[in-house]
């Protein structure tokens, strides 16, 4: 369930006008901003860009860029975005940081094939490169393997092949050692489905969760690309929580991880993931982000919860 509930009566050359109004004089109104589009879903958006353009010969999006700052800058930006772009941008800054490859497992693992073909297209057309091809330059080995594999799709169980690839991948990961080639194998071939048919397996065979010794303060990029592939997989809200979990919690708020599962879960199940937050840490998520953040930024995020009245 998403949190954004956006008008069905909104006229786009109006809201174009009342932003070039915001943008004028001495300072921006960033409030006006926050109003018309903390409050217009991604089609609405669209509309209003393209309003903007035709009325004022100006792309609104770089007039965002050049009237706003910092974080809330960076969340308008990529709230804007058409989804595939917005990933593709949030795809491009985790490999030019260096460390968050698994931002990048995370959008390929959640994404449907077809979803993922769209972003595969939009980081082309953004960059003028394959995402392909810069992963290729930035990673190595059986990590690049596990960030560029296409996922089957499919309802169906093989319960044979489940329980086998249960017992293959906890060779694979125990003691984080064994074939990593064979844990790449499976996670990035096989259905969703099946996956979590085998991940069932493990659990009845060992007792445990399969993730529960992939991530520590000793795991690398390759263990933790794992972690993230499981869990999107098994239950991506409760995945998104513990990003939000660990963001708010962390010394130095994470303001990068707030922006992007917010922005882009706003109009997806932001309202499950905030119940699984609530559920979790008997604190509710926009009274965690409204301690945790201040100004413009914390305004616009409680926007996009719903929480702005």
């Amino acid at each position: 369930m998403a949190t954004l509930i956006a008008p069905c009566n909104h006229s786009p050359q109006e809201d174009a006008e009342v932003l070039q109004k915001a943008f004028k004089g001495w300072g921006t109104d960033e409030n006006a901003v926050i109003v018309i589009l903390g409050h217009r879903n991604v089609y609405q958006r669209q509309e209003i860009r393209t309003a903007y353009e035709e009325i004022f010969q100006e792309d609104l999006v770089k007039k965002l860029e050049s009237e706003l700052t910092g974080d809330f800058e960076r969340a308008v930006y990529r709230w804007i975005l058409e989804p595939a772009d917005r990933d593709a941008v949030l795809a491009n800054v985790a490999l030019k940081s260096g460390k968050n490859y698994y931002v990048i497992v995370e959008i390929s693992s959640v994404l449907s094939p077809e979803e993922l073909l769209a972003v595969r297209r939009a980081y082309l057309d953004r960059y003028k490169r394959s995402l392909e091809e810069d992963i290729a330059s930035h990673t190595s080995g059986h990590l690049r393997q596990a960030m560029t594999s296409y996922k089957y799709t499919g309802d169906e169980i093989n319960a044979k092949l489940a329980e086998s690839e249960a017992e293959i991948l906890h060779e694979a990961i125990k003691e984080k050692k064994g074939s990593q080639e064979e844990a790449v194998r499976i996670l990035s071939t096989r259905s969703k489905t099946q996956l979590i048919a085998t991940f069932n397996y493990y659990r009845e065979i060992h007792g445990t969760s399969i993730t529960k010794k992939l991530l520590d303060e000793a795991s690398d990029d390759f263990q933790k690309a794992l972690y993230t592939a499981i869990r999107c997989t098994t239950n991506h809200t409760k995945y998104y929580e513990k990003v939000l979990r660990d963001a708010i919690k962390r010394v130095g708020t994470d303001e990068d991880a707030l922006t992007r599962v917010i922005v882009s879960r706003a109009e997806i199940d932001l309202r499950v993931i905030s119940e699984v937050y609530y559920k979790r840490n008997s604190v509710l998520l926009e009274h965690a982000l409204a301690k945790e953040t201040s100004g413009d930024y914390k305004n616009f995020l409680l926007t996009l919860l719903g929480k702005d009245d």
